[in-house]
């Protein structure tokens, strides 16, 4: 997710607040025009939108045919970025995303190395089907998605920024997968889980997608203006009582700190990583919604996104058919009260 910045400098409000203003101007242009492409979904386009105005990565989770990979390639065009995508399979090598060095021969007959780059040299990186990619593939995205720079033959070469991450994943087929380790799931700013569409956009999906011409994503912003933006989310200021509840909440979610329910159900829990993404993606929300500074709100509808994938249920809560899901809905209802 890479390096938070904690030190307090002070904060001009009234530039804070122009350049918000300016700001929500510019994410009501990049929603309106991702509505003209993807149909319905409004929670999976702001969570996905919220991950990459936080600057971080998103894992995106649903069945085939939900319009994932599409979202992805629509969010490249209309924030200004430039995409690559990378079909993970069984027999994908490190090499095929990283790049590698080939040997060069010049015309005195000298031989050297030169490093020819892989896909992962961009700013919108769509990871299609993660899991289907061996552990040792899945790794060449370790050093990226957290320092953005890649090391090949003890050779640093830096990521273009702003960099970013969105991988998709599915949920049914998983023979023959790999199952992301713990250190790569935490590496996500957030798990977006996609579900079917509302009748109303499916009805329009299957009006706007097989007519003579299909809507084509337009750019909404520049590279540089995402970047402007992704700067004064970090500004935001965030109440005490926000940072409070963040605390209160990720803590309480790890087994051993005071919560009977957390102690039953959850072997291992969320790490210092999953307050540093509610802190970002609380403000990225409040601003998406026209706010100047997150609330207790923002904690709790950013909840599951950001810890699901950052907890693990025990042997016992599994075999119960408890879920994920509900232990967070619980903890969040329990902070509520």
């Amino acid at each position: 997710m890479g390096r938070i910045d904690t030190s307090t400098q002070p904060i001009d409000e009234k530039a804070v607040v122009a350049a918000a203003e300016q700001a929500l101007a510019d994410i009501s242009a990049v929603r309106e025009a991702v509505s003209e492409v993807i149909f319905g979904q409004q929670a999976v386009v702001e969570q996905t939108l919220l991950a990459v105005l936080s600057g971080g990565h998103a894992l995106l989770v649903g069945v085939p045919g939900l319009a994932k990979t599409k979202l992805v390639t629509t969010l490249g065009t209309v924030l200004g970025l430039s995409s690559n995508r990378v079909q993970f399979t069984p027999d994908l090598m490190p090499s095929d995303i990283l790049g590698s060095e080939v040997m060069d021969q010049d015309e005195a007959g000298r031989r050297s190395f030169r490093f020819v780059p892989g896909p992962i040299f961009t700013q919108l990186l769509m990871a299609d089907e993660i899991n289907r990619a061996s552990p040792r593939t899945q790794s060449a995205l370790l050093q990226a998605m957290q320092e953005y720079h890649i090391t090949v033959a003890g050779a640093a070469h830096d990521l273009p920024r702003p960099f970013h991450v969105l991988a998709t994943q599915n949920p049914l087929e998983q023979e023959g997968t790999y199952p992301l380790p713990e250190a790569q799931l935490d590496r996500f700013l957030m798990q977006v889980d996609v579900p079917y569409p509302e009748i109303a956009a499916e009805r329009q999906i299957l009006l706007e997608t097989t007519g003579a011409r299909e809507a084509q994503p337009r750019a909404a912003i520049t590279m540089q203006r995402l970047a402007e933006i992704q700067a004064l989310i970090r500004q935001m200021p965030v109440p005490e009582s926000v940072v409070d509840a963040i605390l209160e909440l990720v803590r309480a979610a790890r087994p051993g700190h005071g919560n009977a329910r957390i102690d039953e159900t959850v072997s291992w829990g969320p790490g210092p990583r999953a307050g540093q993404a509610m802190m970002l993606c609380a403000r990225a929300r409040a601003l998406y919604d026209g706010r100047l500074a997150p609330s207790i709100d923002d904690v709790r509808a950013l909840a599951e996104p950001i810890l699901q994938h950052r907890m693990a249920l025990s042997f016992a809560a599994r075999a119960e058919g408890i879920g994920i899901r509900d232990v967070i809905a619980d903890l969040v209802a329990s902070k509520a009260g």
